[in-house]
């Protein structure tokens, strides 16, 4: 995680030169500094909302708020507000952007397919993500995407594609629209193995927590199975949020490992097996 910060970092420095160069710098930042902002702000409403899901009080959910009462005492971490969203996809996810200021959200096909420790190793799963500030690490790390992405639609038109500008003036916009487009495509590869990395420390720190990591591998492998079997239809209906999904709501073979959010069934199962004989040694 560190040498993929250290590359982002990198490449951050040499687009912005390339951007002062121009005069759009100020432009992007501020745009991109706004959006970013209100992505991390409002994560866990945004993302309860795009799933149709609803705030469970401890009366409506007794077991799943117990489970979470439990790992947050285990984790010494803040209560996150709960919820459920009403969906046969099997997936959890957790959002917000400070431990006190997050959610919890659970479908309920999850809930029907799971036994109840195989449920806490996900909720584990989740709660680390929470515990370790993915959000904000995952929003910071996107946010010089998200200002490629913004200088290649509308900088070079605005900067120097324009009518009624000079051809003379053109030249250093369209250096600036092609460096955008190398620079979004190597910060998507960076964030993508940046997500990847933090989906295996969540599944570290959600097997410790529990000391039950083959449950936390069972959880795994059955969502997986089962994903190939959920209607296409809910699996897009999902996909605003999959990226926060325990497990990918997409068929591996739909998407290739290297532009995937998370790391490979196979490559997950087998750190939790390295956990689980740790654990036995001891």
């Amino acid at each position: 995680m560190g040498g993929v910060s250290l590359a982002l970092g990198a490449i951050y420095v040499v687009f912005g030169l390339v951007l002062m160069q121009t005069g759009l710098g100020a432009f992007g930042i501020v745009i991109v500094l706004a959006i970013a902002w209100g992505q991390w702000y409002f994560s866990d409403s945004l993302a309860l909302k795009s799933m149709g899901a609803k705030v469970v009080e401890p009366h409506q959910a007794p077991e799943l708020h117990a489970m979470i009462d439990r790992l947050c005492v285990l984790a010494d971490m803040p209560k996150p507000r709960v919820a459920v969203a009403v969906t046969d996809v099997p997936n959890a996810f957790a959002t917000g952007r400070t431990p006190k200021h997050s959610a919890v959200c659970v479908t309920t096909g999850i809930m029907q397919r799971l036994d109840a420790e195989e449920l806490e190793g996900v909720l584990a799963h989740e709660l680390a993500h929470v515990a370790n500030r993915d959000v904000t690490v995952m929003t910071v790390a996107t946010s010089l995407g998200l200002l490629a992405g913004l200088v290649t639609r509308y900088g070079f038109y605005f900067g120097g594609g324009g009518r009624g500008r000079g051809n003379n003036n053109n030249l250093p916009f369209i250096v600036v629209f092609l460096v955008s487009i190398v620079v979004y495509f190597l910060s998507f590869l960076l964030t993508r193995s940046l997500s990847r990395y933090r989906e295996l420390s969540a599944d570290r720190s959600g097997a410790y927590l529990t000391g039950q990591p083959s449950k936390l591998a069972s959880a795994l492998m059955k969502i997986s199975g089962d994903m190939s079997r959920i209607p296409s239809r809910d699996l897009r209906e999902t996909g605003a949020v999959s990226a926060f999904f325990f497990a990918p709501a997409l068929n591996r073979a739909s998407v290739s490992a290297m532009f995937s959010t998370h790391p490979p069934l196979d490559q997950r199962v087998q750190q939790l097996s390295r956990i689980s004989a740790e654990l036995s040694e001891r």
